[in-house]
């Protein structure tokens, strides 16, 4: 599992502490919890205060099904572990459900709705009150097809709730001194495949497989987009210089692995750069 570097702690702006102050009474006010976990810096904010306000009220889950990296899964764990945070891991289906495998443009809705599902059947057996995830309010600007999913099932998203940007979210989580802080902006395999082209499991594993390499390699931010035979490689455009003298084993690497071209996206990375073209309408 990649390293996740020791933050330290840092002081908050007085906006930033209202902010702070007010998002803890909310979640204080909700009496017990379910978080919805993924191991981002945003869902762990949100599990790590409901842990320190609610304590035994307050309980993380998270879904560990083929469309989640096993380093997140990984983090997740020790994490909770970490935090002394009570954590459950169960077994979402979505990778069974063909409107989810036909990867429409509202795939994601699919996931969170089979997610949101389970979260609210174990909130009703367990009698947790409420069901809340890390979305914050640079989501909201952005294709997520999952928050229908959230609206639906009454799922709160208590960061959106109380203006926090991704840049309130990691200040905060540092001031906090959460080792995950920092973590690089993550998403789920399946985010890897442009809409309309089918999932697999074996397309998931590959994909996975070919971003390790670059793991391996020190490429912390980056993306393999997965085009059927071709591998589509994004890191930040500073890295692009560094990566370029590896060329020839990332290419033995991931052919390795069943891709016929390897490209390299001069753009640069993007997350969700396979919405672009929902945004120019194409």
């Amino acid at each position: 599992m990649e390293a996740l570097q020791q933050t330290q702690t840092v002081p908050l702006d007085s906006e930033l502490e209202r902010k702070y102050l007010a998002l803890q009474e909310a979640i204080k006010a909700m009496g017990s919890v379910i978080t919805a976990f993924s191991g981002g810096v945003d869902s762990s904010l949100v599990a790590y205060l409901s842990h320190s306000v609610l304590g035994k009220s307050a309980l993380a889950v998270t879904s560990c099904s083929e469309s989640l990296t096993r380093d997140d899964y990984a983090l997740t764990e020790s994490l909770a572990a970490d935090w002394g945070m009570a954590h459950r891991v169960i077994r979402t289906a979505e990778t069974s459900n063909p409107s989810y495998l036909a990867n429409p443009v509202n795939r994601c809705y699919f996931c969170k709705s089979t997610l949101y599902a389970d979260l609210a059947a174990l909130a009703g057996q367990e009698g947790f009150a409420v069901i809340i995830n890390g979305t914050n309010l640079d989501d909201l600007g952005d294709h997520r097809p999952g928050l229908q999913a959230a609206a639906e099932y009454k799922v709160r998203s208590p960061l959106a709730e109380y203006y926090f940007q991704k840049t309130d979210i990691r200040r905060l989580a540092a001031h906090l001194g959460l080792r995950n802080a920092r973590k690089p902006q993550a998403a789920c395999l399946s985010s890897r495949v442009p809409y309309g082209l089918a999932i697999t499991l074996p397309m998931l594993s590959q994909i996975e497989q070919a971003e390790q390499v670059l793991k391996r390699m020190g490429f912390a931010q980056l993306r393999v987009r997965h085009h059927g035979d071709v591998a589509r490689i994004e890191v930040p455009v500073e890295d692009i210089e560094r990566l370029l003298p590896q060329r020839e084993q990332i290419v033995r690497e991931l052919e390795a692995l069943g891709y016929r071209y390897v490209t390299v996206d001069l753009k640069g990375f993007r997350s969700g750069s396979l919405n672009e073209g929902l945004k120019k309408g194409r």
